[in-house]
């Protein structure tokens, strides 16, 4: 049973994760890409990332994908697409229902090579939407990683430039074991029993607080409602007794009126 959420303090302890197979950089069409692209179709599940030049300024303009990875157990490929582009070969894996393509807000990437080259997504799997069956609130990829694999990824090169002329090596086991961790935790969650979180475990803290508090209010109105009404009830019975009191009375005395003036 995993953790609904894990704490930066508990990451800090665990074993670095890095992928531990090869690395391969492609930036341009010819035999090595063809070699990835064969090795990836004969897979049936992929990690899967994308990676962008960050900004850095309100003013400046987003910056479009510069790499696609994608990732087996041994081998990781990553298609510098800013160069490369994203060639109808690539796009049949992206669409492919029977190739899973494992990741984290997978949307957001997804769009993104959408802008280079139009493809219809297929087999796609988002961490962040199916984590909660499994008990699992945490949405970060560092978070997710600690809490079903008991590794912790560094992200110090996540800011770094992705356009540069050539990647370093520091930045290509980054990438490689972005996409290539998503996998591993997929196949973790597969292997394991489902706990779903409630609706009220899914919320974040803040909003969870809110909810509690809501909540209390609104059962503090209903029983606050049900007393009144109880009052009310208690109050007709009340005056019910009351008035088959004097009605009993007011019988009583008629019969005495009516006794005396017999005598």
């Amino acid at each position: 049973m995993y953790r609904i959420s894990v704490k930066p303090e508990e990451i800090e302890g665990l074993p670095q994760g890095k992928f531990p197979g090869t690395v391969k950089v492609i930036s341009k069409p010819g035999l090595d890409y063809e070699r990835a692209v064969f090795h990836l179709r004969r897979q049936k599940i992929l990690g899967f990332d994308t990676e962008t030049r960050p900004v850095f300024s309100h003013s400046q303009r987003g910056n479009g994908v510069a790499l696609l990875q994608l990732s087996s157990p041994k081998r990781a490929y990553l298609f510098r697409v800013k160069e490369l582009g994203l060639k109808d070969s690539l796009c049949k894996i992206l669409s492919d229902k029977n190739i899973l393509k494992i990741g984290a807000a997978v949307q957001d990437d997804v769009r993104g090579l959408q802008r280079i080259c139009p493809f219809e997504p297929g087999g796609f799997v988002d961490l962040q939407k199916i984590a909660w069956e499994w008990g699992i609130r945490d949405k970060s990829v560092k978070k997710l990683a600690a809490n079903i694999l008991d590794l912790r990824i560094s992200k110090a090169q996540q800011l770094s430039n992705w356009e540069a002329k050539e990647l370093s090596p520091a930045q290509c086991s980054y990438a490689a074991t972005d996409a290539w961790v998503c996998r591993e935790m997929y196949l973790k969650l597969l292997d394991s029993p489902k706990n779903p979180l409630t609706p009220e475990e899914m919320l974040p803290p803040q909003d969870r607080e809110a909810h509690e508090q809501a909540v209390a209010r609104k059962e503090a109105t209903v029983q606050a409602e049900q007393e009144r009404q109880r009052q009310m009830r208690r109050q007709r019975e009340r005056r019910r007794r009351q008035r088959k009191k004097k009605a009993q009375q007011d019988s009583a005395n008629d019969k005495a009126d009516t006794e005396k003036g017999q005598g």
